[in-house]
């Protein structure tokens, strides 16, 4: 019998890892006297898998097209036409006006989106637990704490991973900004007082004056700006490990 023993101590580390129980109904069923049984421990199994997480939600950017304006002449009256006498010349007077050039509109600014930071946990690991070989404690079976095999089952923890994403707090916008017409200053004479006696028509007088007219008005257009996101890897428990039945060994003699 003490060469069984010494047989299956001996065995132990390669093949097996042998167990001593604490209770009638762990034993092997129909053992035969004579011979000696073991069982093994198997460790969990787990696969990675990937995923990926959002880090940043998908917005729409508002980009400004600015109106367009084409350039317009006009004939504009700087001297009125006028009779000349022969007996006294007419008098005049020097008014200003201003005539506009280029219209009123409307500019668009376009506002760009707010975002805020959020953090989150991802579970990058599961729970789990696994068998760790303990000590046992005098009188547990055997005076010999060393001839009595403990196995204790330890809870793992989750894993967790810490994730910083940033999501649309306000959406862009356009906000509509005045723009003012735009005006010039012309000098012109105006008769004051005209001539005399003998009439001589005297032409009036015109320049040629330049201006802008609003052709269409500032538009927008939506752009898309995509999601943004990071891939994370989990181990996830495909099979569960733990005892095997009891096997026979081939003892020593």
């Amino acid at each position: 019998m003490k060469k069984i023993k010494l047989f299956l101590l001996a065995i132990l580390p390669v093949l097996f890892v042998a167990v001593n129980v604490n209770a009638q109904d762990d034993l092997p069923a129909n053992a035969v006297a004579g011979k000696c049984y073991a069982k093994c421990m198997i460790p969990d199994q787990y696969e990675t898998v990937t995923e990926q997480v959002l880090l940043k939600e998908a917005s729409t950017r508002l980009e400004v097209i600015p109106a367009q304006y084409t350039t317009t002449t006009e004939q504009v009256l700087v001297k009125e036409g006028y009779k000349v006498l022969t007996i006294g010349p007419a008098t005049f007077s020097t008014v200003t006006e201003e005539i506009m050039v280029k219209d009123a509109s409307q500019r668009l600014e376009y506002v760009p989106p707010v975002y805020e930071t959020v953090t989150e946990q991802v579970l990058v690991q599961p729970a789990s637990t696994k068998w760790t070989k303990g000590r046992a404690s005098r009188g547990c079976l055997n005076n010999d704490p060393e001839k009595c095999k403990v196995w204790c089952l330890t809870e793992i923890p989750a894993q967790y991973k810490t994730v910083t994403r940033q999501v649309l707090k306000a959406p862009a916008t356009t906000r509509e900004m005045p723009v003012p017409a735009e005006y010039k200053t012309i000098t012109k004479a105006v008769v004051q007082n005209p001539a005399q006696v003998v009439e001589k028509e005297v032409p009036a007088e015109y320049r040629t004056v330049s201006k802008q007219v609003l052709a269409s008005p500032a538009t927008t257009k939506e752009v898309t700006i995509p999601a943004e996101y990071s891939t994370i890897s989990t181990n996830r428990l495909v099979r569960t490990g733990g005892f095997t039945d009891w096997v026979e060994v081939v003892c020593g003699k």
